[in-house]
């Protein structure tokens, strides 16, 4: 257990850039959301998968490139999904992070695509780093099959966006802003678009982007399909099925709020200061791959300095580095060539970073939905992780 204490007289949670927080805190008052036993084998899925890829009914060739990226079993999500998708059905799909989801939504929706070239897709994600991870799992299933896709985020030039569309594609994929603005140019038809997902909406909520996903949704074709995924069923998210999806089937895998194969403990910061208690645990060998959370963009890049000044192989990724800069971030995280990451909650969604050993919360997440999503990038593939919070 890694429950000791450490400070130097500071207050708990105001370290650097502590900002005030956001509705939602006063539930952080009980520490006991912090600690859980991991479950070794016995991850989020309780529900029993009765189909192998093979028997779904999509294309041959789609079949193939799925056993060629070593998919044998799908997921219950994808178990439960993809049926429902190809039979034309609105879907609600709630499960949490690291489940497969996205393979839930793009395998049914290429096959689609082979059965009518004519078909388009719009996939809205709340980040830009979620639209390119989506787009690069489309990439690899639809290898070969001569389908499409443009990826349209924010934080790039939207002039090579403007000419991937005049090239031929059936999907689009992309985070609300980009899209909304594209539309506006004429640059989009969304009428000419059938079918509609919605990936992470509850973050999508939670960043403002309503507004935006209204506009998009009103502007697509009357007979369309959504297709809606989410971590959370909040009743602001609740308000949007009903809003947004026709007569959806609820496909539900999610058993707890936290993957069981987390072990969550936290750090008591009393008599040391929080970066030397950082340093403590960083430089113990089972801390590999460790992911540190905190809550501004330049606290997090102090850290990252502080960090680097002592030793340690460090990067960080927050909303003031631009585009090429996050993604090179990620990169050299997830291949390896740095050992720790330090960011905002915009790497907290969505991403699949695999093999990270430990989550740590420097500093508090603004609710109880961000601590959930943050320690979701550990514990993945079968895998037990570790999340640590300080306080």
């Amino acid at each position: 257990m890694y429950r000791k204490s450490f400070s130097r007289g500071r207050r708990p949670g105001k370290s650097f850039g502590a900002r005030k927080s956001r509705p939602g805190m006063s539930q952080f008052s009980d520490v006991s959301k912090f600690i859980n036993k991991a479950a070794p084998g016995s991850d989020v899925e309780p529900v029993e998968v009765i189909h192998a890829f093979v028997d779904f009914e999509i294309d041959e060739r789609l079949k193939k490139n799925v056993l060629k990226a070593g998919y044998k079993k799908p997921t219950p999500i994808q178990d439960q999904v993809i049926p429902q998708v190809l039979q034309g059905r609105d879907v609600v799909g709630i499960a949490n992070t690291g489940t497969g989801k996205t393979a839930a939504f793009i395998l049914p929706l290429l096959d689609k695509v082979l059965q009518d070239r004519r078909q388009r897709i719009l996939v809205v994600a709340p980040t830009r780093e979620l639209a390119i991870q989506i787009n690069q799992e489309l990439i690899k299933f639809a290898n070969g099959l001569q389908i499409f896709s443009v990826c349209v985020v924010g934080g790039v030039s939207i002039n090579n966006q403007i000419k991937d569309l005049r090239r031929s594609h059936n999907l689009v994929i992309g985070t609300p802003g980009r899209i909304k603005d594209l539309m506006r140019r004429n640059y989009l038809q969304l009428n000419q678009f059938q079918t509609v997902v919605l990936d992470e909406a509850d973050r999508m909520l939670d960043m403002g982007f309503i507004h935006d996903v209204r506009t998009l949704m009103s502007a697509v074709a009357r007979e369309h399909q959504t297709l809606f995924f989410s971590a959370t069923l909040s009743g602001d998210v609740k308000n949007v099925i009903d809003e947004f999806l026709n007569d959806p089937i609820h496909i539900s895998v999610k058993t707890t709020d936290t993957a069981r194969s987390v072990d969550q403990d936290v750090v008591y910061v009393k008599n040391r200061g929080k970066v030397d208690t950082l340093h403590d645990l960083l430089v113990r060998p089972e801390f590999n791959k460790v992911l540190i959370f905190g809550r501004t963009k330049n606290g997090v890049e102090r850290l990252s300095e502080t960090l680097i000044s002592r030793g340690f192989k460090v990067i960080s990724i927050h909303g003031n580095k631009n585009h090429g800069q996050r993604q090179r971030a990620l990169k050299s995280f997830k291949e390896n060539s740095v050992s720790v990451l330090v960011a905002t909650d915009v790497a907290a969604r969505g991403l699949d970073i695999p093999d990270v050993s430990h989550v740590i919360n420097y500093e508090l997440p603004s609710t109880y939905e961000d601590y959930i999503h943050r320690i979701g990038r550990t514990g993945r593939g079968g895998k037990v992780g570790k999340a640590l919070t300080f306080v």
